[in-house]
């Protein structure tokens, strides 16, 4: 399915001459979203005639046609790529659309670039995160285009103790992470930036109110600072003998908060598995010291005692113990 402002193109090339009501009845839109996608053309260098009047409305300039897409090798290695990204983004809908955008792209290529993207496609295979949640593409486009708009949204969210409230959100920005699609914004509720996942908004309406959008916000930053900030069970402080780089190449995005230090980085986080975190640690290249809790120590000691017996473990006897042949 096309996507609003291309269906409006798609339209005045068809037809010579579309007013105003016509053209808004046939995307099922209203006049003012209909100006929005008109200006949208006209940004992108397509010229679009306004006529006023009774009889007026929308034609494309008479003899204009769209030249024909020509890419590079590179690009359209760039695009096979990205097609082949957004089937692993937990939009299932969207696989059909995805399909049929590879086979557009391939009909405006020399039969040399359509060897070589079927050639890449057929060749490659991405180890992307697991998605965990199917999500809407609908409220992805819904939330994107707010964000973009700076308009206000309300929401009809569950949280993960499967308690629903009403929000209003102004949307700063979207994130995939971890197999889950979140949005970032000032959440009027709270009085304070909040991030939701979107497989969790039951509910999502547009506002007529807008907003101005903090120009520093960097919402894929925010959000790791607040899954590491997320309050469980137990505190955890370590030092590590590294630099922040390093640190942050090794350990996973949210399991706590880095600082730099004159010597090395602390890491200050929550976990409601001390086995978990001990695993964390187990995985590291660099030195470490537990600054607290003492437990972790405990379940650090389990996971290292665990690991030598299996390292000194004669294959032999544990074969003959389990079954498997000699």
């Amino acid at each position: 399915m096309l996507n609003p402002t291309a269906r409006v193109l798609e339209l005045l090339q068809t037809h010579r001459h579309l007013s105003g009501g016509d053209l808004a009845n046939r995307l099922g839109v209203d006049r003012r979203t209909l100006r929005r996608y008109i200006r949208t053309l006209e940004e992108i260098g397509i010229p679009v005639n306004t006529e006023r009047g009774c009889h007026g409305g929308y034609r494309l300039m008479p003899s204009f046609k769209l030249p024909p897409l020509m890419f590079t090798a590179e690009e359209s290695q760039a695009l096979a790529l990205g097609l082949k990204s957004a089937l692993h983004l937990g939009l299932s809908e969207s696989a059909p659309a995805v399909e049929s955008a590879r086979a557009k792209l391939e009909r405006v290529m020399p039969s040399e670039l359509q060897q070589r993207v079927r050639a890449l496609d057929e060749s490659t295979r991405l180890a992307l995160p697991t998605t965990h949640a199917t999500n809407n593409k609908q409220l992805l486009g819904l939330l994107a285009t707010a964000t973009q708009e700076r308009q206000r949204i309300r929401l009809d969210y569950l949280d993960s103790y499967d308690q629903t409230s009403k929000r209003v959100l102004n949307p700063y920005g979207l994130v995939y992470h971890s197999g889950h699609w979140y949005v970032s914004g000032w959440c009027h509720l709270r009085h304070d930036l909040r991030s939701f996942r979107l497989d969790r908004i039951c509910e999502a309406i547009p506002l007529s109110a807008t907003f101005d959008r903090p120009t520093d916000f960097d919402a894929a930053a925010h959000l790791i600072h607040s899954l590491a900030s997320l309050p469980r069970a137990t505190a955890v402080e370590l030092w590590l003998d590294t630099d922040l780089e390093s640190a942050a190449a090794e350990l996973a995005p949210h399991i706590g908060l880095l600082t730099p230090t004159d010597s090395g980085v602390t890491l200050h986080g929550h976990t409601d598995s001390l086995s978990w975190f001990a695993r964390q640690l187990t995985r590291l290249s660099f030195d470490f010291w537990i600054v607290e809790p003492a437990s972790l120590r405990d379940e650090l000691h389990r996971q290292a005692t665990r690991l030598q017996r299996l390292a000194e473990a004669d294959f032999r006897i544990s074969t003959r113990k389990s079954g498997y042949p000699k």
